[in-house]
């Protein structure tokens, strides 16, 4: 009597590489056969109240840009990926009834939508086996030196616990993959290949090898990682981490192999400190769930803001009073990217200046930037709001202090503003 065919079915969603994929990697360690699959702008099912429909078209290419990316790669293995432009759940479990799937493959993930997706298909296909492992953090939750529930209420105290905790070395890519099953064409849609192609796993890896050793310029970054708007002036790695092109744990042990090569100082540590910011908030979401998207916040404090059609439409477009926010504004509307500097500057002048209630900024930026990442946005919305992980509350900046400070010889807003400036 013959054993049963095995069947995988991987949803890529946050994770589109094949280096440092330890789900992936279990899924075809199980498997004969497989198929992957991912849903062109999946995160549109769940768009909130304070959201367009559309994804902005720079975060719209990049995606679709990092998902032809790992098609091509997945394809030098023999495999490829399956682009379907329809509700993930249905079809899911469309795919896993047709083809007889027996196991299904995603990447854990603190989303409060991303783990509901996963509960909702074992719901609906009890028969298959769930494979779900950790490979967008720094650490597992087994590493932590408490339970979730007591994760930190601000940052210093988390980073001082864990950052010398030893992060585990990437998981390699696989050689070889399970045998390709080719779903009928009504599934799949086209995967075109684009000019200029920043987005997907090889053009991440380029970046951050260049970052660091074909430039050197990661010696410097503590100095100049809050300029407006200079490619150089930080490592850019946000965009690639964001879509899953590279993990965590890959550019961090590349910083360490970097030290260990090169030698480290204040700067190097601090693309480390970076990464820690964003660990913090992978938890911080983990832990607070839909609390993320409150009004209150964690803090469950009612901001004295409101929302008023006409301000907060002048603030999107780049139209208020403020030159330093309608430039940044402006860069974010032609390019889909924004400084760190140039988001903290927007989010308090939204806030503090404008008294705009902050879920529909943090919703404008989920549309916009390359590299939305739901708990790094939301959280420093939630920050810079008073009403989340920031111990001073309600951080507003100065203005005109920040301006003369960045932009001392109006470059920045004379490029962005032209004679408004």
């Amino acid at each position: 009597m013959s054993s049963k065919i095995t069947t995988g079915l991987y949803w890529f969603r946050h994770d589109l590489r094949l280096t440092d994929n330890p789900t992936f990697n279990q899924l075809c360690a199980k498997v004969e056969w497989l198929i992957c699959v991912y849903v062109n702008g999946h995160d549109k099912e769940h768009r909130n109240d304070f959201c367009e429909a559309n994804t902005g078209k720079f975060k719209s290419t990049f995606e679709q840009q990092s998902a032809s990316a790992l098609d091509a790669s997945l394809r030098h293995k023999k495999q490829y990926l399956l682009f379907v432009d329809a509700p993930s759940h249905e079809t899911l479990v469309e795919l896993i009834e047709r083809y007889s799937v027996t196991h299904v493959g995603a990447e854990c993930h603190p989303g409060v939508y991303e783990k509901r997706a996963l509960e909702s298909l074992q719901i609906s296909c009890p028969q298959v086996e769930l494979i779900s492992a950790n490979g967008h953090n720094l650490f597992e939750k087994s590493d932590l030196p408490f339970e979730l529930d007591d994760l930190p209420e601000t940052f210093t105290p988390f980073r001082k616990q864990v950052e010398s905790i030893m992060i585990n070395v990437p998981v390699h890519e696989l050689v070889k993959l399970p045998n390709s099953i080719k779903p009928t064409p009504e599934f799949s849609l086209p995967l075109t290949s684009q000019d200029n192609v920043i987005g997907g796993e090889n053009a991440g890896k380029k970046q951050l090898e260049n970052y660091l050793f074909g430039t050197n310029l990661i010696k410097q970054y503590k100095q100049t990682r809050n300029a407006l708007d200079d490619w150089n002036s930080s490592s850019k790695l946000s965009m690639w981490l964001a879509n899953g092109c590279l993990s965590a744990k890959t550019v961090y042990h590349t910083i360490k192999q970097y030290e260990k090569e090169r030698g480290d100082n204040d700067s190097t540590y601090w693309l480390y400190f970076e990464l820690l910011w964003r660990e913090y908030f992978q938890w911080y979401l983990a832990k607070h769930q839909n609390k993320l998207f409150h009004f209150s916040g964690i803090k469950q404090v009612v901001p004295p803001t409101t929302f008023d059609q006409q301000k907060f439409i002048r603030w999107c477009e780049g139209m208020t009073q403020y030159p330093i926010i309608n430039a940044c504004m402006r860069q974010l509307n032609q390019t889909g990217y924004m400084s760190n500097r140039g988001r903290q500057l927007v989010a308090s002048c939204f806030v503090h200046e404008l008294s705009l209630d902050w879920r529909y900024g943090a919703a404008y930026f989920e549309q916009h930037l390359i590299d939305y990442d739901v708990a790094s946005n939301w959280g420093n919305w939630q920050y810079l709001a008073g009403v989340g992980a920031d111990p001073r509350g309600h951080r507003r900046f100065d203005l005109a202090k920040q301006t003369a400070t960045y932009d001392p010889q109006a470059v920045f807003r004379n490029k962005w503003l032209g004679s408004e400036s």
